[in-house]
C-alpha cells in the first residue's frame, strides 16, 4: 500500500465528491500507510545471536588431579 494507492480501490459513500477531495484522501491515506509500515519496521525486535553464537559455551576450567581433589563431591 506504501507503494502508491489506486483512488479507485476507495468507495465514497458521500455523493459529488470531487476531484481535489478524491486526492486528499488518496494523499492522506497513503501517507498514513507510510508512516504505519515505518512503525512496524522500527517495532522490530532486535536480533540476538546467531545459532552459532548460541551454541559456543564457555570453556570449563580445567581438572586439577590429585589429594582432596574430589572432596566437595557427594553421591
Amino acid at each position: 500500500m506504501s507503494a502508491g494507492l489506486d483512488p479507485s480501490q476507495i468507495r465514497f459513500v458521500t455523493r459529488g465528491v470531487t476531484a481535489e477531495e478524491v486526492a486528499a484522501v488518496t494523499a492522506v491515506l497513503t501517507a498514513a500507510a507510510a508512516e504505519q509500515a515505518a512503525a512496524a519496521r522500527d517495532a522490530r525486535p532486535t536480533t540476538g545471536p546467531d545459532a552459532w553464537g548460541r551454541s559456543q559455551r564457555s570453556l570449563r576450567t580445567p581438572l586439577s588431579p590429585g589429594p582432596g581433589a574430589w572432596r566437595s563431591f557427594s553421591a
